[in-house]
């Protein structure tokens, strides 16, 4: 999958599987400590997440931002899951 601008400025321009734009997205997530220590349901976004979260500071799981619903992906129980291509299902909106 080909990430969308926001999406590439946190896991690279390169097309990738799903599976590895999920590992690299957690491992900026990791890097830069983004993951709420007391809400682990929560991920603060910085600058670069701000884009792909639709402005928002903080994306608790099940809330499926642009950027992620683009790539077939949405935060479910602290992991980014697969989704059939244009489907939402067991996300949120």
């Amino acid at each position: 999958m080909q990430p969308d601008a926001a999406l590439a400025t946190v896991v690279g321009k390169d097309p990738l599987p799903r599976t590895e734009l999920t590992k690299k997205l957690w491992e900026y997530i990791r890097k830069h400590e983004l993951q709420d220590p007391k809400e682990k349901r929560n991920i603060r976004a910085d600058e670069n997440l701000l884009a792909v979260f639709d402005g928002k500071k903080v994306v608790s799981m099940g809330e499926q931002a642009p950027s992620l619903k683009q790539a077939g992906l949405c935060v479910l129980d602290g992991l980014w899951v697969e989704l059939g291509r244009g489907s939402s299902a067991g996300c949120l909106s």
